[in-house]
């Protein structure tokens, strides 16, 4: 079953999203890289930091707290100090709005 999260239009490219709320079980943040829109849980896996306040550049977030950056494609982290990578949600567009796997998004929990 997917979740709609919101417009694809509400997603700026170059920005993050966080979209969080009775609809997900974890934050979620979404990126838009081009035309291309991708999901991943926001929390970096280093520390409680969400990832939208972070920065990103092409396809990698920045966490704001010990600047550890994720591929958004993939969520695999490419320096210290997370070493973990953080979750990424398989997202489908659906006449025009943002929507995840439901499953994926509660196995995060």
């Amino acid at each position: 079953m997917l979740i709609e999260l919101c417009s694809v239009d509400d997603i700026v490219p170059g920005m993050v999203t966080r979209v969080a709320g009775p609809r997900v079980p974890v934050p979620l943040a979404l990126v838009r890289v081009g035309e291309r829109v991708y999901c991943l849980d926001d929390t970096c896996s280093h520390e409680t930091a969400s990832l939208a306040d972070g920065w990103l550049e092409d396809h990698t977030i920045e966490c704001p707290l010990h600047e550890s950056r994720f591929d958004v494609r993939t969520g695999a982290p490419d320096c210290p100090p997370a070493r973990r990578p953080v979750r990424v949600h398989e997202v489908h567009v659906v006449d025009g709005k943002v929507c995840v796997e439901e499953s994926s998004v509660a196995e995060a929990g």
